[in-house]
């Protein structure tokens, strides 16, 4: 299905939040994935004079990432399964050199190691190996649940936390700029790639070690984030929507 097909219209005489509407935020830095949901539920209920209305995201991001998230109303919340499968597109920075318990600024740098011996030529090569079908083992601060607990919550806990590798699906590696230390790429992945986790095995495999400096998920399906709405002007966006119909 065309994602871009399924997305509210701006241009609609009127919407129908509660049988179900496809909204695209440009996710903010430091927001997270719910925080989003949070701040659509909130103005979409005033809007539509309800106190309680369905609204989940199809696709997590971490706080320190922006761009594309998915946000589902009303009925079209079944479709977040479905919604989640779509490839997606990303431009992730990478510090070389230097790793951090989560892969990403969430925490202070805890080891690093020489790069000295890096160029671009080895880059490119090295990129040209996580292309096609890869095993990748997630961060253990990542949402995946262990024995019934996030994962993440276990390794704030300074405990030892195991996760199997699983399989995915790297389309394409684009390698944007290297001004080493740091090089910036673009990745188009499956659903279940972590940036972080494809950040360490790079340093890996660079003989180095290597943290995300910035991240932002450019598309998801043919959803840019060009196409998105800024959940900063999300309030006036729905004060120039029609009168909602039939308020509870």
């Amino acid at each position: 299905m065309n994602l871009k097909e399924g997305m509210v219209d701006c241009k609609k005489d009127m919407m129908d939040f509660k049988e179900g509407e496809i909204l695209c935020f440009d996710k903010p830095l430091g927001w997270t994935s719910f925080k989003v949901v949070g701040h659509a539920r909130y103005h979409l209920c005033r809007y539509l004079g309800v106190k309680k209305l369905k609204v989940g995201h199809a696709g997590t991001l971490d706080p320190l990432a922006t761009g594309v998230v998915i946000v589902c109303t009303g009925k079209a919340t079944r479709r977040i399964e479905e919604l989640q499968q779509h490839t997606k597109e990303y431009v992730a920075t990478l510090r070389l050199g230097a790793t951090t318990p989560s892969f990403d600024l969430e925490h202070e740098i805890d080891a690093t190691y020489p790069t000295e011996h890096i160029d671009r030529p080895m880059v490119e090569e090295v990129l040209k190996q996580f292309v096609g079908e890869i095993e990748q083992v997630p961060p253990a601060f990542s949402a995946c649940m262990v024995n019934g607990t996030r994962a993440y919550d276990l390794a704030r806990k300074g405990k030892v936390v195991e996760l199997k590798a699983k399989k995915l699906v790297i389309d394409e590696i684009e390698l944007l700029d290297c001004s080493l230390p740091d090089i910036t790429i673009r990745v188009v992945c499956s659903k279940g790639t972590y940036i972080r986790a494809l950040a360490r095995d790079i340093g890996q495999a660079l003989q180095s070690g290597a943290h995300l400096t910035a991240l932002r998920r450019t598309r998801v399906g043919d959803i840019r984030v060009e196409d998105c709405l800024n959940p900063l002007k999300f309030k006036e966006w729905v004060e120039a929507l029609p009168p909602a119909e039939n308020s509870d």
